[in-house]
């Protein structure tokens, strides 16, 4: 899988600085984001920046989604989070969407971890739900 190149140095240096599993686990991660931004209609363009220290992505091109966060679970040396708003559905949608050994921590975050294979299909639709949240969805965020 090749890796899209860093635009912003200091994203470079927040993954650079993660322990090598959950550096690779949240590489991989990343690289879902932007295949799923690329082959959803409508979505363009994503911004990859800083939000709370966290890698973040965000639909600045198109508008057609919310930000979508990731990163290590702090307390864990093997778990990982796909972030979301809170002030969302997302969590709901995703329940019904992700299989049981995959948790959420309430209203914001799937949780993952480096031991388990990420659930791509799942995955890819909670990406694809975020990334296109504002167009699909009517409530306020």
């Amino acid at each position: 899988m090749k890796q899209k190149p860093f635009n912003d140095p200091m994203v470079e240096a927040v993954f650079a600085a993660y322990p090598r599993d959950v550096r690779v686990s949240l590489m991989a991660l990343r690289h879902l984001i932007f295949e799923i931004a690329e082959e959803t209609e409508g979505v363009g363009k994503l911004t990859e920046t800083l939000k709370w220290g966290q890698p973040s992505y965000l639909t600045t091109a198109s508008g057609s989604g919310t930000t979508l966060r990731i990163d290590a679970l702090k307390d864990s040396e093997t778990g990982y989070a796909l972030y979301f708003s809170c002030r969302t559905n997302i969590a709901e949608m995703a329940r019904s969407i992700l299989p049981e050994n995959i948790s959420l921590e309430g209203k914001r975050a799937i949780l993952l971890d480096t031991k388990t294979p990420i659930p791509v299909s799942e995955i890819s639709q909670c990406i694809k739900l975020v990334l296109t949240y504002k167009v699909q969805n009517t409530a306020p965020l």
